[in-house]
């Protein structure tokens, strides 16, 4: 066995060892702010012209990672949705005492990129939307696929698209993602901000959530932007 072959199969399973809710803020490398680029034919949005969309895909890091390199996403913030409790922490959300899932808010220019764009984004390269309150390693309704409307426009969206890819047998199993009106978002703890960047070498990221991007890349180049 080469030397090359054993260190991938060691990071294959410590990556499926590993899961979002066991890593702490001490095991998040300290550093700056990653540098972020704009791409060169992607003006600056007008703030005034963005408009937010919250979803929900497993852990937060990947599905944050993928929007932020999603042409017309000015920002994706990791954080908390759905839950009954009045607030939200990693701790208790990752044991589940909160009833909230790790989500994701979006705000994009519809000029840019459009709603249903980024419930394509979320559908084919984030998530698997057939999994029931679970994404790979990590397992429980603090994963689960959801999505979060602002109005009714979103949810009709959100719904015909479930309903077109049901009809057309994209999976073979049923899609379980919830769509729910979005009543509040927690912003996650600072050092799930930019996880993605921060922890390139992790074997979680390097296992779950670096092959996401390389599939936004191949399946939608046009809407790909280098972020970091």
């Amino acid at each position: 066995m080469s030397t090359h072959f054993f260190c991938f199969l060691t990071m294959v399973v410590l990556g499926s060892l590993i899961s979002c809710g066991s890593v702490s803020s001490s095991d998040v490398s300290a550093g700056t702010e990653p540098d972020r680029v704009v791409a060169v034919n992607e003006p600056p949005s007008n703030p005034a012209d963005l408009k937010t969309a919250v979803f929900a895909g497993g852990c937060f890091w990947g599905v944050e990672a993928v929007f932020e390199h999603t042409k017309g996403v000015a920002d994706a913030k990791s954080g908390y949705s759905g839950g009954t409790a009045k607030s939200a922490n990693y701790d208790e959300v990752s044991e589940g005492k909160t009833d909230h899932a790790e989500a994701v808010e979006v705000k994009f220019d519809p000029a840019k990129v459009s709603y249903e764009q980024l419930l394509e984004i979320f559908f084919k390269v984030i998530h698997n939307p057939t999994e029931l309150n679970r994404q790979g390693p990590d397992v429980g309704p603090q994963y689960r696929s959801a999505i979060f409307y602002v109005d009714e426009t979103q949810k009709k969206a959100a719904t015909d698209y479930i309903e077109k890819l049901t009809a057309e047998k994209v999976y073979k199993e049923k899609i379980v993602t919830q769509i729910v009106p979005l009543e509040k978002f927690y912003d996650a703890e600072d050092y799930h901000q930019d996880y993605l960047p921060r922890n390139l070498k992790s074997p979680y990221i390097v296992y779950h959530d670096l092959p996401k991007l390389e599939n936004l890349k191949k399946q939608y180049s046009s809407l790909y932007v280098k972020r970091f």
